[in-house]
């Protein structure tokens, strides 16, 4: 292919007002609820982040004032149990993800030279899940029925007859509502940096930071799925009964914990990915050199990627599991310090050969690496199974977590917060409040945390609120206690810096830090659409401002941006982008809605609810394809692309084919759920089943056959213009005779619970394809799907035939249950 040519220059300040005026927002509230540019989502994430951060810092601080006396005068049992279940559930669940959303979300579309995400409703749609969904759970702390059994919600405590109240239903529906959220987000950033680079920008040319989000979005891909879907059963459990869990009647509360920790130890990795990003960024340029084994780097990421789903049973090692198991999973959490020891050289390898510059950023680095070693240490002492035996759920493991979360992220995102703030405001930097804030908090977080590794070592368990009987814990509990403190005065010094920074530091010269990376080569801060023209190999900023890359301006009033190939950069069309709206509000809103009749058990209106959500749904089609031809889009001379609604490979079908990776992850841990309940749980066999359940397989092979016929139909129909009227009918009403048909109760025993929830996901996945297929002949009829326009043809194509997979291996499960049974 012949190399893509530059466009002649234009004048600078009329590229930007055209490019403004197409890509900003109206102002005041109308304005702040439409917008869906990446740069004010991705500060909203990280502002919102900040925040829920100091939240979960001053519960942290009520925890230590608990324990600074045995007698524990300060907080009663039930108090300190939500406080201590909200301060690591906000940790994980509404800071430190949501933390690197928002830094993906602002960064990548720069460092990759695009204008925007790949679906910038889906990036706005996930912000306000995010907001709905913390708000919901911090009401619940603040009117007194916040969740209150661990952060990790362990069953049967979780269950409805030792949690009777909402405060479990609190955490369930809250941080389901907000992991909708970073499953958005995932599918986002894979998207984006497979599909979305600056022309010519090959895989292997991408900044480090890209790669370590592609990692992390491949993990949020198939980590979140496990948990949403044990939240989605416990929930299920509480509200309607059914045994998922329940001993008594075939469930198994180890199930939970299987499903909860495949999600758990990925999002370790899941949090560290973005935060190394951040320094594999920022070291090279404090240490005027470039990044030490780049390639090595690239592959300890995809070795991490990989080896952290095969280690979540090193949380287990005590709840009684085969010997085998135990080396196996001791082994592979030893291994994992391989990869991760790997990135530890390379950096301390470019601090070699570079020349260390010891400014704020780099003083926050020293203090990741003095205080994640530790923390990986700690880990592979953990990852041996008799020294595990005697040091699970104490105080040990409380101290090794917060080594690796705050060693291993906190001070990776304060480094990434000082070193891009220019970038955010704009501004330049209050000099000296940082440099006292970092002391404090690296002197308070080891006098904290050091000594609670020999608090966990004298036998102090975790989650516990008074120790009267222990005099030996009482001075260490006292020095975490002061220096917790401590390192709180310093956590507010930073954020206090920030505000100077922003409130009142001098204008910022472009790239103050000369690091000569994309991301710095627009003003400060960065204007809506990023860059006037999309960058070639070589230009400088002044070329792009001028127009000469591709794709200058905004020459036909809409939102255009280049989609290339995904591995070698190529050009390959012109992606239209949606502009300001105000349906992903309104569709979380609904979504909230919905979960709020639910956390109230107003079951009834929930299902109304259900209707009201796919209804909104439905109005987002209205922008998809085009009702005439436009012809190809000119980018550079001599090259001209076709617009996205004209081909089947756009960014709509590489989004749905991440989407159902995640869909496919989560049907895959109903199918371990089948087979570990069938195989581990007590009181199995299940109780012979009804007659009801060998009439359903006669439905359910009608459907399958219908689902056969529409798929051919659908393609007949659209080759030859025919209506497309009929093609949902036969699979509705197969699956209306497939529930007609009816299972046994699914109360009786997990058996029967677990076919139900299986039936319910098929039931979810025929509606949508139901949807998709009325899309079609709706977008038919109005010429947006026409010779030459596919629009959502693609889309329903490989729904429809996810779905009819899927159905078949529900509907051979039941079948082989019964034959052998």
């Amino acid at each position: 292919m012949i190399p893509p040519r530059p466009n002649p220059p234009q004048n600078a300040l009329r590229l930007h007002r055209e490019l403004d005026r197409v890509w900003g927002r109206p102002p005041g509230l109308r304005g702040f609820l439409s917008s869906v540019n990446h740069s004010e989502l991705g500060l909203r994430f990280m502002i919102a982040a900040f925040v829920f951060f100091a939240v979960a810092g001053m519960l942290a601080m009520l925890i230590r004032t608990q324990l600074a006396t045995p007698g524990g005068a300060f907080l009663d049992t039930a108090h300190y149990n939500q406080i201590f279940t909200m301060h690591g559930s906000i940790m994980m669940f509404l800071f430190a993800i949501p933390m690197l959303e928002g830094l993906g979300m602002y960064l990548l579309p720069k460092m990759l030279g695009a204008r925007d995400l790949a679906f910038p409703r889906l990036s706005a749609f996930g912000w306000w899940c995010y907001l709905f969904g913390g708000a919901i759970i911090l009401l619940a702390l603040l009117a007194g029925v916040a969740p209150d059994g661990g952060w990790f919600m362990y069953t049967p405590l979780s269950s409805k007859t030792y949690s009777p109240g909402i405060n479990a239903d609190v955490w369930l529906l809250g941080i389901t509502f907000v992991e909708v959220s970073a499953v958005a987000a995932a599918v986002e950033i894979i998207v984006t940096v497979l599909r979305m680079r600056a022309p010519g920008m090959r895989l292997t040319d991408m900044p480090l930071m890209a790669w370590y989000m592609l990692g992390t979005a491949a993990m949020m891909l198939v980590g979140f799925p496990p948990l949403i879907l044990g939240s989605v059963l416990l929930e299920i459990e509480r509200a309607f009964g059914w045994p998922f869990f329940d001993v008594a009647r075939g469930g198994d509360p180890l199930l939970w914990q299987h499903l909860f920790w495949l999600f758990g130890h990925p999002e370790v990795y899941i949090i560290f990915l973005p935060a190394a990003g951040a320094i594999s960024t920022i070291l090279p340029v404090m240490c005027r050199t470039r990044i030490m084994g780049y390639g090595a780097i690239v592959a300890a990421v995809l070795g991490l990627v990989f080896l952290s789903f095969g280690l979540w049973v090193h949380h287990m090692f005590a709840v009684g599991i085969p010997h085998m198991a135990l080396a196996f999973f001791s082994a592979a959490s030893a291994l994992v310090a391989v990869p991760t020891a790997v990135q530890i050289f390379a950096w301390i390898g470019t601090m070699w050969q570079g020349r260390p510059q010891m400014r704020l950023p780099m003083l926050h680095l020293m203090g990741f690496f003095s205080t994640f070693v530790i923390g990986g240490l700690t880990g592979v002492m953990l990852a041996i199974v008799p020294f595990n035996w005697q040091a699970h759920d104490t105080a040990f493991v409380t101290a090794h977590l917060h080594y690796v979360l705050i060693g291993g992220f906190v001070f990776p995102m304060m480094a990434a917060a000082v070193y891009w703030l220019p970038l955010f405001s704009g501004c330049a930097r209050v000099k000296g409040v940082g440099e006292a804030a970092f002391w404090l908090i690296l002197t308070g977080f080891h006098g904290t945390f050091l000594i609670m590794h020999l608090t966990g070592l004298l036998g102090m368990p975790r989650r516990i609120d008074a120790y009267p009987d222990n005099p030996e814990w009482i001075l260490p509990n006292l020095v975490s206690s002061l220096f917790g403190f401590v390192m709180a005065m310093g956590f507010a010094l930073f954020l206090l810096d920030l505000l100077l920074q922003v409130v009142f530091g001098s204008r910022a010269r472009r790239d103050p830090w000369e690091a000569g990376t994309l991301e710095w080569a627009m003003p400060m801060p960065a204007p809506s659409y990023n860059i006037a023209s999309l960058p070639l190999p070589g230009q400088t900023a002044l070329d792009l401002a001028r127009g000469e890359g591709m794709l200058p301006g905004a020459p036909r009033d809409r939102r255009e941006t280049l989609v290339v190939e995904a591995l070698g950069g190529a050009p390959r069309h012109v992606a239209v982008l949606p502009g300001n709206t105000l349906l992903p509000v309104v569709t979380a809103a609904v979504i909230g809605g919905f979960v709020l009749l639910m956390l109230f058990g107003f079951y009834r209106p929930a299902a109304v609810a259900l209707a009201a959500i796919a209804l909104t749904a439905w109005q987002w089609q209205g922008f998809m394809g085009c009702r005439r031809d436009a012809g190809p889009v000119e980018v550079s001379p001599g090259l001209r692309l076709p617009p996205n609604w004209a081909v089947e490979d756009g960014l709509a079908r590489t989004g749905l084919v991440c989407l159902l990776i995640a869909n496919g992850t989560l049907l895959a841990c109903l199918l371990f759920a089948v087979g570990f309940l069938s195989v581990i749980a007590p009181n199995w066999p299940a109780p012979e089943s009804g007659p009801g359940t060998a009439r359903a397989a006669i439905p359910a092979g009608l459907l399958l056959l219908s689902l056969l016929a529409a798929s051919a139909l659908a393609r007949l129909s659209l080759a030859r213009g025919a209506s497309a009227a009929l093609l949902p009918l036969g699979a509705a009403l197969a699956a209306a005779g497939l529930l007609a048909a009816g299972l046994d109760d699914p109360t009786r025993h997990a058996r029967d619970a677990l076919r139900a929830a299986g039936l319910g996901y098929v039931v979810l996945h025929v509606g949508i394809a139901l949807m998709l297929a009325l899309l079609c002949l709706v977008q038919r009829r109005d010429g947006r799907i026409a010779p030459g326009r596919v629009s959502a043809w693609p889309v329903w194509r490989i729904w429809q035939d996810y779905t009819l997979a899927t159905t078949a291996v529900l509907t051979g499960l039941v079948a082989a249950q019964e034959v052998l049974s």
